[in-house]
């Protein structure tokens, strides 16, 4: 039988990234995410229900959130759900708790401090999008050669 385990979320931080080295020296980092849902009731109503995720990032892409996250900073997760399970040593009954664990991240809205961190204001961040050991090039997109006449291409 086959089986598929993809989680994409988009929220904001319910706290500051706690980062962590395991004992052979991988990042770790933990985050809080808050996803929103607004929907209408039967009469008319607004409402809007939270949804707390806890999400665990590794590797290049957990020293980056922990570097460029803090509380309320909208991040765009994309990971698996994975179900944690342990002994309460206090009570002894089993427990579990489902989380994602994160495979990509990408930074959404503008740097914080504008300009003075060397980009616009309004420029988007996506430090770790795709895989944990890509880096973000803060070069711009090279420009088409003057020597080519073609208007009507729209360049993508």
């Amino acid at each position: 039988m086959a089986s598929f385990n993809k989680v994409i979320l988009l929220g904001n931080l319910t706290r500051d990234p706690e980062v962590r080295y395991t004992p052979k020296g991988s990042a770790v980092a933990d985050i809080g995410l808050a996803v929103n849902r607004v929907y209408s009731t039967e009469a008319g109503e607004k409402r809007e229900e939270v949804t707390f995720v806890d999400v665990t990032l590794w590797g290049r892409t957990a020293e980056i959130a922990g570097e460029y996250l803090k509380k309320g900073r909208p991040v765009l997760i994309e990971g698996r759900l994975q179900l944690d399970s342990w002994d309460d040593k206090q009570s002894g009954q089993k427990r579990s708790k489902l989380k994602v664990v994160g495979e990509s991240m990408q930074l959404i809205g503008s740097r914080p401090g504008g300009a003075a961190e060397g980009g616009g204001g309004d420029e988007e961040m996506s430090g770790a999008s795709r895989s944990s050991s890509s880096t973000r090039s803060s070069a711009p997109p090279p420009k088409a050669a003057a020597s080519e006449p073609d208007d009507d291409e729209i360049p993508f």
